[in-house]
């Protein structure tokens, strides 16, 4: 008996070991999933192809990185277009809005390799590209952000109050290190969750913490918190968590949840009183000065 015992606890430790390692040497791939070798660097569909009127715009981040997004302006004809472009274009329909489109470093055309440092500068060097444009109303730029649009979007906010007028955060994680125990449950042991305190042997190992719930309550301007209940990947409890730590310390935070809403698909689920919170939302906190 006592040897199988042995044999068992040596088990779990090699696990335990194995797990840590793997999350410690791979965890940009976990974290920036869609970055994988072999995946071209090029769109399988654009604006044009689909009657959108955009523009081309290339940025250089602070440290040097090329960077590719989008400039989707307002056109009232628009047609029917795919995959993120279909809610880009149900957007702009609906709100009113121009949408700039930013591929992060090593996404899409842009250049470089990802990490929590890099995107930030990133998502800074997009918003400080908008804040010079002389076609648009400047003090009334919104950041929305979906999962890890959302925590990046989060640092953006807080970083500038002066440039950001609002904040939209869709199905975010509280941090990376919440979202291990989540897809690694073996792991949790070793994790010193948002919630809790005392050390934890992964969080000093993790290069992308990506920590939301531990700035939001930084964050001075309106906060929409859209929530969907059927997340299949981050756990609603998160964004509970976040908008609870918000509103905390900012009274000018609302959060609506949606039933049926799963992770990439809330504003269809959702429907008309999806994007009814939205315009409701932006009519309130950046009204038209017009």
């Amino acid at each position: 008996m006592v040897s199988y015992v042995n044999v068992l606890l040596y088990g779990v430790g090699g696990i335990v070991v194995a797990g840590m390692a793997l999350l410690v040497a791979f965890q940009e791939k976990l974290v920036y999933v869609p970055v994988l070798p072999g995946l071209t660097k090029s769109y399988p569909i654009t604006p044009a192809r689909l009657r959108l009127l955009y523009e081309d715009v290339w940025l250089t981040s602070s440290d040097g990185v090329r960077l590719h997004a989008w400039f989707i302006k307002l056109l009232p004809d628009c047609r029917d277009i795919a995959h993120r472009l279909e809610m880009v274009r149900i957007m702009i329909q609906r709100l009113q809005c121009n949408v700039f489109m930013l591929s992060y470093r090593g996404y899409g055309a842009s250049d470089g390799f990802p990490s929590q440092h890099g995107l930030i500068k990133d998502a800074q060097a997009a918003l400080d590209h908008l804040a010079q444009r002389t076609d648009i109303d400047t003090s009334r730029i919104v950041v929305f952000g979906r999962s890890l649009g959302g925590a990046v979007g989060s640092v953006l906010a807080k970083n500038n109050p002066d440039k950001v007028s609002a904040l939209i955060l869709e199905n975010t994680f509280t941090s990376i290190l919440d979202m291990a125990g989540v897809l690694l449950p073996f792991l949790k042991w070793f994790i010193r969750k948002s919630s809790s305190k005392g050390p934890g042997i992964l969080n000093f190992l993790v290069r992308s913490p990506w920590s939301t719930i531990d700035i939001i309550g930084e964050i001075k301007q309106p906060i929409l918190f859209l929530s969907g209940l059927q997340d299949e990947m981050v756990p609603p409890s998160h964004m509970e968590m976040i908008y609870a730590k918000a509103a905390a310390h900012n009274k000018q935070c609302l959060f609506v949840d949606f039933p049926t809403g799963m992770h990439m698909d809330t504003w269809l689920a959702g429907g008309d009183h999806y994007w009814k919170t939205i315009q409701d939302f932006l009519e309130k906190t950046v009204p038209d000065k017009n």
